[in-house]
């Protein structure tokens, strides 16, 4: 009898928590999208040149470190706020390609509505559901490190074909990531709402970006 009551207490503080994770991770993701749009269109109105692939890794992982290392401290805070300002300054070189071509700023547009929809209707679908997708787990860090390794084959050997396919592979994977990290909070598998913020939005940086990249080559302009 006293453990049927223990586990009737427990379930209620659980969903609490749950909903409390759920919450503060959407209002994160929210200020850093925000954030790191401004970053961009601070890099777009300055102009500012791409860093580069090394700089851009290097600082894409060691932001990500300190993340990892500082996400049970306010410390972890200014870490996310740092990793996708970042990632906005590096994604403004890109948008300012795009707006130079024809139908350029249509593009964009696009891909920032079918991220939206993907994001929502993933997202929606978990949390209706309440499905248990934890088993995604293993293919999505194999997949994710194949096509990262093929996205770096793809710019030093110069290989367009390969460049579309990793865009693709990358729009399957990072769909599945919202559905497995979203799942993930449902069930209590992710109890830090700043490591999830920052998983969302890496799968809806990368989600975009390889759209962008999609749409433009099939309007045969990248």
């Amino acid at each position: 009898m006293s453990s049927q009551m223990l586990n009737q207490t427990a379930a209620p503080e659980q969903a609490l928590a749950t909903n409390r994770v759920l919450r503060n991770t959407y209002t994160l993701l929210s200020m850093t999208l925000l954030f790191s749009a401004m970053t961009a269109g601070l890099s777009m109105a300055l102009q500012l040149p791409h860093p580069g692939l090394i700089l851009t890794l290097a600082g894409y992982f060691g932001l990500l470190w300190a993340v990892t290392k500082l996400r049970n401290s306010a410390w972890g805070l200014l870490c996310v706020f740092a990793l996708t300002g970042f990632m906005g300054l590096t994604l403004g070189p890109i948008l300012n390609a795009y707006l130079s071509l024809p139908n350029g700023s249509g593009l964009i547009m696009t891909a920032m509505a079918g991220t939206s929809i993907v994001f929502l209707a993933l997202s929606g679908y978990a949390l209706v559901s309440r499905k248990d997708f934890s088993f995604m787990g293993g293919f999505l860090m194999v997949g994710i490190i194949v096509a990262f390794l093929c996205g770096l084959g793809a710019i030093f050997f110069s290989i367009p074909a390969l460049a579309l396919s990793v865009s693709a592979m990358f729009v399957l994977l990072m769909s599945g990531l919202i559905l497995y990290e979203t799942s993930n909070i449902i069930h209590g598998g992710e109890t830090n709402y700043i490591m999830a913020t920052v998983t969302l939005y890496v799968a809806i940086f990368n989600l975009f970006t390889s759209l962008l990249h999609l749409l433009g080559a099939m309007g045969g302009q990248d």
